[in-house]
C-alpha cells in the first residue's frame, strides 16, 4: 500500500468511526419514538425535494421498491404521508409528505442540532476549531453526495 493509499485507509476509518458514533448518539433525539429511522430519512427526502416516486425514494435510500412500499404504507398509516396518482401516467403513485410529517421532521432536526450543539460546547472548541469542523463537514457532504 502507497503511503497516500495508507493515509486514505486511515482517514476512512477515522471517518468511520467517528459518524457511526455520532449517528448513534443522534439518532436517540426524535420527535416520534415510534419512528425507524428509515421512516424518518424518507420524511426528510420528501420535505427537502418534494414529491417522489417509490421507486425513487427506493433508489435515493438505495433499498427495494417492496421495502420502500412497506415504508411509505407505515408512514401512510400514521398520516405522514398521502399517494397521490400521477398526473402524467395514472399507473405511477407520488408521495407527498403531509404537515404532521413535516412537522415531524423539523422537530426531530431541531432536537438533534440541540443535541449536537450540547455535545460541542461540552468541548469548548475554540472558533479555529469550530471552523475546522464546518469545512470539514462540507468535505464529508462531498462524500455523500456524489
Amino acid at each position: 500500500m502507497s503511503a497516500s493509499d495508507e493515509s486514505l485507509h486511515l482517514t476512512a476509518t477515522d471517518l468511520r468511526m467517528a459518524t457511526f458514533r455520532l449517528a448513534r448518539r443522534l439518532r436517540c433525539a426524535r420527535a416520534a419514538d415510534s419512528m425507524s429511522d428509515a421512516q424518518l430519512a424518507v420524511l426528510a427526502d420528501l420535505r427537502m425535494n418534494g414529491r417522489r416516486t417509490v421507486s425513487t425514494l427506493a433508489e435515493r435510500e438505495r433499498v427495494t421498491a417492496p421495502s420502500m412500499t412497506s415504508t411509505i404504507n407505515g408512514l401512510e398509516e400514521q398520516g405522514f404521508v398521502v399517494r397521490t396518482p400521477d398526473e402524467d401516467d395514472r399507473r405511477r403513485v407520488q408521495v407527498d409528505i403531509t404537515t404532521a410529517g413535516a412537522e415531524i421532521v423539523v422537530e426531530t432536526i431541531r432536537r438533534r442540532d440541540e443535541l449536537l450543539a450540547d455535545m460541542l460546547r461540552e468541548v469548548d472548541y475554540t472558533e479555529a476549531e469550530l471552523t475546522t469542523l464546518r469545512e470539514a463537514s462540507a468535505l464529508m457532504r462531498r462524500v455523500v453526495e456524489r
